[in-house]
């Protein structure tokens, strides 16, 4: 039990349902739609668009997604890949040519083909219950009547919004200027392109009128996409990929994103003695930063598109963790492993709903940096992701940049099982950082026997290329050790990430928790 002298967050409780996610007007929309009959796939699908209209610095209908969700009644976890492909006629040998070591942040050629509508789509249609004509309605109803602006969004936009280019300025910025906390958004365009979807699906956003507005406006800023590219965009069913970390089996979404840099991470910090060191100690993020590049680096090497992934097996192979443990110095920080190219940044949301009947969902929905790409489309503003920046340009890599193929995502959905029942579907965002937040969330619980809202609520570091990113929760104790023992000590401008998680506990109460690092909570009924 937290101290209640001190501020901090309790876990809500529920019985009926709840969401978690980073903006109280999309959990409260979840909740709504949870009250009115919908399961948690259409609370989840509702409060997930209306985040694009509340945090569009985040995310958004140009962007992707993946879902991880177990049906009410069972304890299997489905997962679905709601990332799209790079344009059929771009290929790394066109930037190479063009001296690009890497794929420009900035550029359409960063713009895979959004395909998070239609995950979106099939996920209402195959599993949800109330149709996309409701769950789009809270999004239609915000773009047009306006968003206030909330304060860490406001942070964000004015860290961010320079990289805004041409029309995004226009429908990103009012008067021209970053809007302050409190300022009213407004997305008429995005309204637009929803009743559309709401009304006929999926292939309302991907031919006709929508899909040409994004096409013209990506060709006229050099990009390569077309009018089959769009037409082909398609989420794909896939199955998780899980490990263990001592009494949790931890669930993740396989490649191409990275959730098995998390489960490799896990199994590397499974060789030390986590539970007997202080948890806010240097000891502890010492190892766990250790861990982190070796990990990070083995993601460097094998993850990509699933079909250019051969090494799977080999990364969350026990002997590999053990290897990979053996090479780390209790004493003594290594240098970052193998860096690469890839551009790898902290921009997400995540959001959780758990229903009565039982059914969860992990749904992660993102475009990448702040404002993706900064090329918003001209007459709908639609902001488009720039996923491509994840590919490399390496010739003959698993990850190389080349049409039709999917890159190397960041963004991760988790699901924790306990002696086999499903007992919390779990989220960290925050880019590259989300398996390490992953590892330390899943360590929190386990090793230092936190509850779910301490175990977000925890101070976090991060080994993050050649710099160990402290946060001020931290001692500067703790960060004058870090530095004795050879990290390179920086305290972030921004908190690490942000995250949400829903405990189903046996009794059948339901215990939501939130990240006071964003501006979202928990709310049940």
């Amino acid at each position: 039990m937290r101290d209640f002298h001190l501020p901090g967050r309790s876990p809500v409780l529920a019985t009926n349902g709840i969401c978690a996610t980073s903006h109280p007007l999309a959990a409260r929309a979840a909740v709504d739609i949870l009250a009115r009959g919908g399961n948690a796939m259409d609370a989840a699908i509702a409060g997930a668009v209306l985040l694009g209209i509340c945090e569009p610095q985040m995310t958004g209908i140009g962007g992707d997604c993946f879902v991880l969700y177990s049906p009410a009644g069972s304890e299997e976890v489905h997962a679905l890949n709601g990332s799209g492909c790079a344009p059929a006629a771009l290929d790394s040998a066109k930037l190479r040519d063009k001296g690009e070591k890497t794929v420009p942040l900035r550029s359409a050629d960063a713009v895979t083909i959004p395909t998070a509508i239609d995950a979106f789509c099939h996920l209402s249609e195959s599993t949800g219950k109330l149709g996309l004509d409701a769950l789009l309605a809270p999004a239609i109803h915000y773009a047009e009547a306006g968003v206030p602006v909330a304060p860490r969004v406001a942070f964000d936009w004015a860290t961010d919004g320079g990289t805004l280019q041409g029309r995004a300025r226009d429908h990103f910025l009012i008067n021209g200027k970053t809007p302050r906390t409190g300022d009213i958004f407004r997305a008429p365009g995005q309204a637009e392109v929803l009743r559309r979807v709401a009304a006929q699906g999926r292939d309302a956003f991907y031919t006709g009128e929508i899909a040409e507005d994004m096409i013209a406006t990506l060709q006229a800023a050099g990009g390569s996409h077309s009018a089959e590219d769009f037409a082909k965009a398609r989420a794909e069913v896939t199955t998780p990929v899980s490990g263990q970390y001592k009494d949790l089996e931890v669930v993740e979404h396989p490649p191409n994103g990275q959730g098995a840099t998390a489960l490799l991470l896990m199994n590397i910090l499974d060789h030390f003695d986590i539970a007997g060191m202080d948890p806010l100690g240097a000891e502890r993020l010492h190892i766990e930063a250790e861990a982190t590049k070796l990990a990070y680096d083995a993601r460097n090497r094998f993850l990509a598109d699933p079909d250019h992934t051969t090494r799977l097996e080999h990364m969350l192979a026990p002997e590999t963790a053990r290897a990979l443990a053996a090479l780390i110095d209790p004493k003594r920080a290594m240098a970052a492993a193998a860096p690469i190219s890839e551009a790898v940044h902290k921009d997400t949301i995540y959001i959780t709903v758990v229903d009565g009947d039982g059914m969860s969902v992990s749904l992660i929905y993102s475009i990448f940096h702040g404002f993706g790409s900064g090329i918003a489309s001209d007459k709908f503003g639609i902001l488009l992701q720039n996923r491509g920046a994840g590919f490399t340009l390496e010739e003959g890599h698993p990850n190389e940049l080349k049409g039709g193929k999917r890159p190397m995502h960041t963004i991760i959905p988790g699901m924790i099982r306990e002696n086999g029942r499903v007992t919390m579907p779990f989220g960290v965002m925050g880019g590259a950082y989300q398996p390490c937040g992953h590892a330390r969330f899943a360590s929190n619980l386990t090793d230092f026997d936190m509850d779910v809202q301490s175990a977000i609520d925890a101070p976090r570091a991060f080994a993050d290329g050649q710099v160990m990113k402290v946060e001020r929760g931290f001692g500067d104790d703790v960060r004058q050790s870090l530095s004795d023992l050879g990290h390179r000590v920086e305290v972030p401008e921004t908190a690490i990430g942000g995250a949400q998680a829903i405990r189903i506990r046996e009794d059948g109460v339901l215990e939501g928790a939130s990240d006071p690092r964003k501006d979202g909570c928990a709310l049940g009924y």
